[in-house]
C-alpha cells in the first residue's frame, strides 16, 4: 500500500476513547499496512521522561494539552506510517483543524467493552474519580467529534485488536490510499455499524445515513425499476426526498402514505396498497421501501411478501421499536379483530437502514416503549444491556438525553445484534426465535383488550413482568430477577403494573396467541438472565396468580 499522496504523511490518524484499543490496533494496523506506528501518547512520555498521569497531577491538564498539541502537530507534519493519539487529543480545535486534512480512523467502543478492557483503572487522569460515570459523560462530549472527524469508523465490540485492523485496512483501502489527501464527507456518514443477519442482508446503523438518500437506494436489489414507499402520513417530506433520489438513480417511485400506529395494520389497507402495485404494473423484480415505525415496515413487508408471492422489502425504521425490534427478522403481518399479527408471513428485507438521528423528535414515551425492546434482549442473551441501563444512574440521564443519551448506540447495536444472531439461526420460528417472544404473550393480550390504544413498549414492559412472576411462582426463577425487572423497567418510565378487572378477556387472548398450540398455552419464561425457557401448560391457577402479581 503506497504512502498517500497530496501532502499529508501519516497513512491513517486513530482516534477513540478509553478503553477502544488504539494503541494495541494501531500497532496492528500499521504492520497490516507495512508501515511505521508512532503513538503520540508514548512520544509525550518518552520525550519527558514522566507517565501521563504524573504530568496531570504535577503540571495540570493545560500544560499536558501544550505538550499534547505540539506532539499531534509534529506527528501529521513528519511521520510516514499510523499515528494514535490520545482520546482526548481531538478535542483541541487546532488539532481538528490538522486532521480535516488526513484519514481518520475512529474505533468506538460501548462502555461496557471498555470497562472490560481497562477496569477504569485510576492511572487514566479523567477517569479517577466516578470512572463510569465519567466516561459516559466523556463520550457524550467526544463522539460528535470522534465521528464528525472519521472518515471510517470501526466497531471493537467483542473483537480482537487483528480483527479490528483488518477492517480497517479494507476500509482504507477502499478510500483509495493513494490519493486521497483529506476526508470529503467526513460528517459522519461513513461511521456506520454493519450488523449481518446471516448471509442474507445487513442492517445499517449510524447517524446521518438519511442525509443522502442514495443510501436507500444503493440498498434495492439490482434490475428495480418501480419502488413502492409506503411511509407513515407524518414523513412525508421525507418520502419525497427519498422519492426524488429513486428518481435522479433511474426508478419509477411511488410514494403512499398510511395511517400511524397499529390502525395502519388491516386487511383493508394491504388491499389499498395491492391495488397501487397493480395498477402500476409492478413485477417480482420491483421493490418496495417501508418507511416509518414497526407498524409502517411491518405493513409494506407484508405487502412485499404476498404481492406476485414475494418481491424486494427495504426498511427504513424511524422509531427506537421499530429498529431494534420491527424492521429486523422478515416477520411481517397485519391485526385482526381477533388478534395482533395473527395474518402475516415471513419475509426477510434485503436491507434495513436505522438512521439513529431520526430519533431526535420521538417523544419521550416512543423512546421509552423502545427500550423495553433493548431491555427484553439484555434479559434474553445480553445481561450487559441490564448493567448499561443500571451504570451509575444511567437510566436518569436517558430521561434527560432522550434521543442524545450516550449509551443509546451501544444499546440499540448490541439489541440488534441478539436478534440478528436468533433470527440467522431460526427464520420461521420452529424453535429458537420463540425467545424473542419473551413477555409478548401477556403484551399482545393487553394491546388486544386495550383497543391496542398501549404502545407495544408498553405493553411488553407490564409482559416481562408477567412472566418474571410466571416462572417464580413455578418455581424457576430466583425473585431476585423479578425484581430487577421491575427496577430496571420502572428506571426508563416504562410500567410494571396492569389494571386487575381483565383476566378473563386477557385469558382469552392469550390462548389465540401463535405460540400456543391447541389448548396448550406456551410462554417463554427465564430460568436465570439469558437463560430463557419455554413453559409449556401452566395451570390457570398459576396463570391468575401471576395476574395478581402485575395487577396493581
Amino acid at each position: 500500500m503506497t504512502p498517500p499522496s497530496g501532502g499529508t504523511r501519516p497513512v491513517a490518524v486513530v482516534v477513540g476513547p478509553p478503553g477502544s484499543g488504539k494503541t494495541v490496533t494501531g500497532a496492528a494496523l500499521a504492520a497490516a499496512l507495512g508501515v511505521p506506528f508512532h503513538d503520540v501518547d508514548e512520544a509525550i512520555v518518552r520525550s519527558g521522561g514522566r507517565s501521563i498521569s504524573d504530568i496531570f497531577v504535577d503540571d495540570g491538564e493545560v500544560a499536558f494539552r501544550a505538550l499534547e498539541r505540539a506532539e499531534v502537530a509534529r506527528a501529521l507534519a513528519e511521520e510516514t506510517g499510523v499515528v494514535s493519539l490520545g482520546g482526548g487529543a481531538p478535542m483541541d480545535p487546532a488539532s481538528q483543524e490538522l486532521l480535516r486534512s488526513h484519514r481518520v480512523v475512529f474505533l468506538d467502543v460501548g462502555i461496557a467493552d471498555a470497562a472490560r478492557r481497562i477496569g477504569f483503572d485510576t492511572s487514566r487522569p479523567l477517569l479517577s474519580v466516578n470512572p463510569r460515570g465519567s466516561w459516559i459523560a466523556m463520550m457524550k462530549a467526544r463522539r460528535p467529534v470522534y465521528e464528525s472527524l472519521g472518515a471510517i469508523r470501526v466497531d471493537t465490540a467483542g473483537r480482537t485488536p487483528d480483527e479490528v485492523a483488518a477492517e480497517a485496512a479494507t476500509l482504507l483501502g477502499a478510500l483509495g490510499v493513494s490519493g486521497v489527501s483529506g476526508v470529503s464527507g467526513a460528517s459522519g456518514e461513513s461511521a456506520v455499524t454493519r450488523i449481518p443477519v446471516g448471509d442474507d442482508y445487513d442492517v445499517l446503523v449510524g447517524r446521518g445515513l438519511l442525509a443522502d438518500p442514495a443510501a436507500v437506494v444503493e440498498l434495492l436489489p439490482p434490475g428495480a425499476e418501480r419502488v413502492l414507499v409506503v411511509h407513515a402520513g407524518l414523513l412525508a417530506e421525507a418520502a419525497r426526498t427519498l422519492g426524488a433520489a429513486l428518481t435522479a438513480a433511474g426508478h419509477a417511485a411511488y410514494l403512499e402514505a398510511v395511517p400511524d400506529g397499529e390502525v395502519a395494520k388491516t386487511a383493508a389497507e394491504a388491499a389499498r396498497l395491492w391495488g397501487v402495485l397493480g395498477r402500476a404494473g409492478f413485477t417480482r423484480t420491483d421493490a418496495v421501501v417501508g418507511l416509518g415505525g414497526g407498524s409502517v415496515t411491518d405493513l409494506a413487508g407484508f405487502v412485499a411478501a404476498t404481492w406476485l408471492r414475494g418481491v424486494s422489502v427495504v426498511q427504513v425504521p424511524t422509531t427506537l421499536l421499530g429498529m431494534v425490534d420491527a424492521a429486523v427478522g422478515g416477520k411481517t403481518g397485519i391485526n385482526t379483530a381477533e388478534g395482533k399479527n395473527l395474518v402475516g408471513a415471513f419475509h426477510p428485507p434485503v436491507g434495513v437502514l436505522c438512521d439513529l438521528d431520526l430519533l431526535a423528535s420521538l417523544p419521550m414515551a416512543d423512546l421509552a416503549a423502545g427500550m423495553a425492546e433493548i431491555v427484553k434482549a439484555g434479559f434474553i442473551a445480553d445481561p450487559e444491556i441490564l448493567e448499561i441501563v443500571e451504570l451509575d444512574g444511567a437510566s436518569e440521564g436517558f430521561a434527560v438525553a432522550g434521543a442524545d443519551w450516550p449509551p443509546l448506540r451501544e444499546l440499540v447495536e448490541r439489541a440488534v445484534r441478539v436478534k440478528a444472531e436468533v433470527v440467522a439461526a431460526d427464520l420461521r420460528e420452529s424453535s429458537l426465535r420463540e425467545i424473542l417472544n419473551y413477555g409478548h404473550t401477556f403484551a399482545h393480550a393487553v394491546e388486544l383488550v386495550e383497543s391496542f390504544t398501549w404502545r407495544h413498549g408498553e405493553a411488553v414492559a407490564v409482559g416481562m413482568v408477567y412472566v418474571a412472576e410466571l416462572a417464580r411462582l413455578a418455581g424457576v426463577l430466583d425473585a431476585s430477577v423479578v425484581e430487577r425487572h421491575r427496577a430496571v423497567l420502572t428506571s426508563l418510565g416504562l410500567p410494571t403494573t396492569y389494571r386487575g378487572d381483565r383476566w378473563d378477556e386477557l385469558l382469552t387472548a392469550m390462548r389465540r396467541d401463535k405460540k400456543a398450540r391447541g389448548s396448550l398455552l406456551r410462554f417463554v419464561v427465564l430460568h436465570g438472565i439469558g437463560d430463557p425457557q419455554r413453559l409449556e401448560g401452566p395451570s390457570e391457577d398459576l396463570l391468575r396468580a401471576a395476574y395478581a402479581a402485575v395487577s396493581g
